[in-house]
């Protein structure tokens, strides 16, 4: 698909503009300091994309805000006696060098990382996390699936930057973060389902609400619990 970029101003920010050869106008606003950039259709002008953005500016600043507010954790080393994370408890990194295979072991609020010296220690912590990550969704796509009344192509995991989640619903198939790992089960739940009804309702409206108000009464708790957890270091290129 081709592309045709350049900004624009809105009331003193700065907007990135990215047209497609697609059907709709798409606002987006992406960490760490709330860049915002609008796929626009080849047929709509610069001045249609202003209106846009100054129709949407209350939502824009509030996603810059949360940005800004949310704690972010410092850049991990993977260093013996750093903190790390899963299913929401926190671990003291042991790294213990062997001959063996990358391991990591659990133990009481130790994560021991067995590694050879030139291993990349954080891959391998980062390949259990997502090991960690699809052993959680056979059961909860068996306890979902039925309730909800889809069935799953597929659920996929992989680094994502701005989502926890994402849905492709066309294909029945969904994407996690792997950051997942590291958040309460609960949190886990909630996002896999939220992703699940968006086969049944694309967009976050009234209905969308009402459904999960029905299968998941408490996910507003877990949304806020997301909200609330430091987010990972990221080296945050575009």
């Amino acid at each position: 698909m081709s592309t045709r970029q350049h900004y624009i101003e809105v009331r003193g920010l700065p907007i990135e503009i990215v047209r497609k050869d697609i059907k709709n106008l798409h606002v987006g606003v992406y960490p760490p300091q709330g860049r915002v950039r609008v796929a626009v259709p080849l047929r709509i002008k610069d001045e249609a994309v202003r209106l846009a953005i100054i129709s949407r500016l209350g939502w824009i600043r509030r996603q810059q805000a949360s940005f800004t507010q949310q704690e972010r954790q410092s850049e991990r080393e993977f260093t013996t006696g750093e903190s790390h994370y899963f299913q929401g408890r926190r671990y003291r990194l042991n790294v213990i060098e062997n001959d063996g295979p990358p391991l990591v072991h659990l133990s009481n609020r130790t994560m021991k990382l067995f590694v050879r010296s030139d291993d990349n220690r954080e891959a391998a912590v980062q390949k259990w996390y997502r090991q960690q990550l699809r052993q959680q969704i056979p059961s909860l796509l068996a306890k979902w699936q039925p309730k909800i009344g889809v069935t799953m192509s597929g659920v996929r995991t992989r680094k994502m930057k701005t989502r926890w989640g994402s849905c492709n619903a066309a294909a029945g198939r969904i994407w996690l973060n792997v950051e997942l790992a590291k958040k309460s089960p609960a949190c886990l739940e909630y996002i896999l389902v939220h992703e699940m009804v968006h086969l049944l309702e694309r967009r976050h409206n009234e209905r969308f609400r009402s459904l999960m108000d029905k299968l998941m009464p408490s996910w507003r708790l877990q949304r806020d619990e997301l909200n609330r957890a430091p987010l990972a270091h990221e080296k945050w290129k575009y």
